[in-house]
């Protein structure tokens, strides 16, 4: 069982990365995970497809679960009977069950949380486009007329 406080990305040699590559071909994700729940409970769930390796929970800043867990398995015959397991319920919750995804770092640098930022810095307008500015386009009454 082994608790993790957040995302951490391995940095260093090929040889560690296709070590992780490997690990992650073995691993399936699970989310919407009940916060109640254990890693034991998750173990006994995904114990039909194969053995379990490992169970991971994470866990926030706060040591609270997220409400998501990586299943690491001994042999790569298990993600496909555990990808079966998808939208079964756990805990009294219908859980979402795809392969791991190697993390790649630096992958997302550019676009991420705060495109906008780098798309903010356009130089303004010469001129204002039609329909914005202080007078309006048209002078209507401002009392509601329904019909």
């Amino acid at each position: 069982m082994q608790f993790v406080r957040g995302a951490s990305s391995v940095k260093g040699s090929s040889a560690s990365q296709t070590l992780t590559a490997e690990v992650d071909s073995r691993s399936i994700y699970v989310g919407n995970v009940d916060y109640a729940c254990t890693a034991e409970i998750v173990r006994r769930h995904f114990q039909s497809c194969g053995i379990v390796n490992r169970v991971t929970i994470l866990m926030n800043e706060f040591s609270l679960p997220k409400g998501c867990a990586y299943v690491e398995f001994l042999k790569i015959d298990a993600v496909p009977k555990a990808l079966l397991l998808n939208e079964s319920e756990l805990h009294g919750r219908k859980i979402k069950v795809c392969a791991k995804r190697t993390n790649i770092p630096g992958m997302n640098q550019y676009f991420g949380r705060y495109t906008w930022v780098l798309r903010s810095r356009r130089p303004p307008p010469l001129y204002p486009r039609p329909g914005y500015g202080s007078v309006p386009r048209c002078r209507r009454s401002m009392r509601y007329r329904p019909y």
